[in-house]
């Protein structure tokens, strides 16, 4: 039994040689320990009626360890484990997955990525019939020929997604990958249908994304990638999508306050040397959709799944939507704000899981979603300053305060931002009081790492440590702009002296 359990679970786990965070619980690949070790509980019992019926009655003894252990063992594991395995009265999971839905207009396609942000969204949409009409396209498995004839069906509410590629073009092994050569740029032999070389693409010349899309759909223009290999291929990485200016506003996807800023054509580069199959499905909706259908990606899809398209997004809620206006993005923001659409929603359309109401436990990934969300109000409230719209502003920030209070969502570095918009409004009162809980909780982080032997510290230095001195620094750094005379020196003495700490432990550790 020793055997079974070692090599079904220790020798596993040393096998792996698993790195600490997963996606998530990996306990089923040690299902085979579980069984060993259930097998030694059933033992255990017969183990305590062998010790006690040398003392009492036989059947009472039998009765009485059966029922022991089968208290005990659910006991010992719900007293040690249920707190941070109890999911009660919590139901963001649901509830963000209306969130993202209700960040779209009607008709709308959303593209995710990955788990998290789809399979709450087909629960919505599958089990509740919540807004249907949204068209959700997970991008990791659009890159399979079977989900994209998929979307190309009608789903409850939902019209086909209008891709213009023919089936075979896409089949399983056809396009799975195409690269990207500048015919100017290298040094590539390119074919035409007469077999004379053609070049298709001219320096600095943004190419039409529908013309693009016949390029690589023709089996006739392939490039030579050498050793016989030929393929299709896009022969720039400059695209471009043309504009319908009276349609796009007609339908709403540009404001009438934003139709002076439209561009007639949008112009993005591709950074990358290769389109996958799902970006290239992207591109091939793009220049088939004639601005009929608003197109969303999801804040959490990443930026690798934008493909350079971050300049035309407009944030509105969980989402971005893909609009014909050029923003020029401040560092590490996305897109532009819709104020008006993102209020409604923050304040009054989106629902919170239950974390607004009472204490209840957020695993890392619901903390993960509430980084967002938190980043989101902050640059709501930002975006309302600019626009004068201070008390709108700080009921923004109340709002986030009320919905992810710091008994469920813990108070971190997304709380910072926050801090700055509250003075930046003017409430000097709220946002001390935010500074100076994170202040003292960076602190008391910071004196946990100086007390740990050299070994532990060194082993998060670069990564626990490094972030609690410039969060500390950062946190100075703002009492310092406050103007606040008292609480700037209270700052800057405490800082100081974390410094120092911090500095002659480094000189120890070498």
């Amino acid at each position: 039994m020793f055997l079974l359990f070692f090599f079904t679970g220790i020798g596993i786990v040393i096998y792996l040689n698993q790195y600490p965070i997963q996606p998530r619980e990996r306990d089923y690949a040690y299902a085979g320990s579980f069984y060993a070790y259930a097998i030694w509980i059933g033992l255990g019992v017969y183990g305590i009626f062998e010790a006690l019926r040398k003392y009492m009655n036989g059947t009472v003894v039998a009765s009485l360890s059966t029922i022991l252990c089968l208290l005990l063992v659910p006991g010992v594991m719900a007293k040690d484990g249920w707190d941070d395995h109890d999911r009660s009265n919590t139901y963001t999971a649901r509830d963000f997955a209306k969130n993202y839905l209700d960040s779209c207009a009607p008709n709308a396609i959303l593209f995710t990525n990955g788990d998290n942000d789809t399979f709450p969204l087909w629960y919505v949409q599958e089990v509740e019939e919540y807004r249907t009409d949204v068209r959700v396209c997970n991008l990791s498995l659009l890159n399979t020929d079977w989900y994209i004839d998929q979307m190309r069906r009608k789903a409850y509410d939902s019209e086909p997604i209008p891709f213009g590629m023919e089936p075979e073009k896409y089949r399983q092994g056809t396009r799975d990958y195409v690269p990207i050569i500048n015919v100017n740029k290298q040094n590539v032999s390119i074919e035409g249908k007469d077999g004379s070389a053609s070049a298709d693409a001219k320096s600095n010349i943004y190419v039409d994304i529908k013309e693009l899309m016949d390029f690589i759909s023709d089996d006739r223009k392939k490039g030579n990638l050498g050793s016989n290999r030929r393929m299709n291929y896009f022969p720039t990485n400059q695209f471009s999508l043309k504009v319908d200016s009276a349609k796009v506003v007609e339908n709403g996807t540009v404001p009438e306050e934003l139709a002076g800023e439209m561009v007639d054509r949008i112009k993005w580069k591709m950074k990358k040397s290769y389109v996958m199959k799902n970006d290239m499905m992207i591109l091939d909706l793009l220049a088939n959709n004639n601005w009929d259908r608003p197109v969303y990606f999801a804040i959490t899809t990443g930026s690798a799944a934008y493909i350079g398209l971050q300049s035309y997004f407009q944030l509105e809620g969980l989402a971005y939507r893909l609009l014909p206006v050029k923003t020029k993005n401040a560092d590490g923001q996305t897109g532009r704000i819709n104020t008006e659409i993102m209020y409604d929603n923050l304040v009054n359309k989106f629902q919170w899981g239950g974390m607004d109401e009472k204490d209840i436990y957020l695993n890392e990934n619901n903390r993960r979603m509430c980084m967002n969300l938190r980043n989101n109000f902050s640059r709501l409230a930002e975006a309302l300053i600019d626009e004068g719209k201070k008390d709108k502003a700080v009921e923004v920030l109340d709002k986030c305060l009320e919905v992810m209070p710091e008994r469920n969502v813990p108070y971190d570095f997304f709380m910072l931002p926050i801090t700055e918009a509250y003075y930046n409004a003017g409430e000097l009162d709220k946002a001390n009081e935010i500074i100076n809980r994170l202040f003292d909780l960076y602190e008391e982080e910071m004196e946990y790492y100086l007390s740990l032997d050299n070994a532990r510290y060194k082993s998060i230095r670069s990564s626990k440590v490094q972030q609690a001195v410039s969060l500390l620094y950062r946190l100075n750094a703002i009492a310092g702009k406050t103007k606040q005379e008292e609480l700037a020196k209270d700052f800057k003495e405490r800082f100081e002296a974390i410094q120092t700490a911090f500095g002659a432990r480094e000189g120890m550790v070498g």
